[in-house]
């Protein structure tokens, strides 16, 4: 199994025309955060995890021209908003584009993307198949996932295990039945916001404390914001197992 790191950003804090703050000016290609999103890769099947605004740069830098399936966490604009160009998918395989989420999520991509929805739709707009997950376990393309409840402030979200692989992103809670499901990782990727506590995301210290409780072979934070730090910097004051991830990062499992 491979993961693929397609963006360890955040749309959250980030100034909204320009920022001359030490990660935004770093010529460090690894401070370079779009938003956050990865690629599952096993057994020839792709799976992608959240599709936000930046997706379409982002498959194109990994030239990608086969995706099964996408499985989203929650439905905020930086995680779904660039649904629209997986249509790409539905041309490549004449079919309509597997969407794995909870019944709230399909709800609000209904919604957001009514287009794709209608009876009649207008030539060319995408064409999804809309999968409601519970927090049983489920198989896509030959992949089998385990739902993981989480809680954004108040809003229940949704990360994914696959084998000994977790991915969480958006928590700023989880629950004691979600970190039984987290024990014997090899590999966990794990929200930090910023070293500053936040009201809806964990901090780079409430990240490491879930991680030494969980104590995964390895983990890696990601929906990092700016005010985190340059990657170099935090790196330095991180356990010996612990690392930040970055655009482009890939692990093989």
């Amino acid at each position: 199994m491979k993961i693929t790191i397609l963006g360890s950003g955040t749309s959250h804090g980030v100034p909204m025309i320009a920022c001359d703050c030490d990660v935004c000016t770093s010529t460090d290609s690894r401070d370079k955060r779009l938003r956050s999103a990865i690629l599952i890769d096993k057994n020839s099947s792709t799976i992608l995890i959240d599709a936000g605004p930046d997706i379409r740069q982002q498959l194109l830098s990994h030239k990608l021209f086969s995706l099964d399936a996408l499985l989203l966490t929650h439905a905020h604009k930086d995680h779904i908003a660039g649904m629209d160009d997986l249509s790409r998918f539905n041309q490549l395989t004449k079919k309509s584009f597997p969407v794995y989420a909870s019944e709230d999520v399909l709800t609000q991509v209904k919604r957001e993307f009514y287009y794709a929805f209608r009876e009649n739709p207008y030539p060319g707009v995408p064409k999804f198949s809309l999968h409601a997950l519970s927090e049983k376990g489920f198989s896509v393309a030959g992949i089998l996932f385990q739902p993981l409840p989480v809680m954004h402030y108040k809003l229940p979200i949704l990360g994914f295990r696959t084998d000994d692989f977790a991915y969480i992103t958006d928590a700023k809670t989880i629950p004691d039945s979600t970190m039984q499901k987290l024990k014997g990782l090899d590999l966990l990727i794990i929200n930090a916001l910023r070293k500053k506590p936040h009201i809806s995301h964990l901090s780079l210290d409430e990240a490491l404390d879930i991680i030494e409780k969980v104590k995964p072979k390895k983990a890696l934070l990601t929906h990092i914001s700016h005010r985190l730090g340059k990657h170099s910097d935090v790196e330095s004051i991180l356990p010996e197992n612990v690392f930040l991830a970055y655009d482009g990062m890939s692990i093989e499992l």
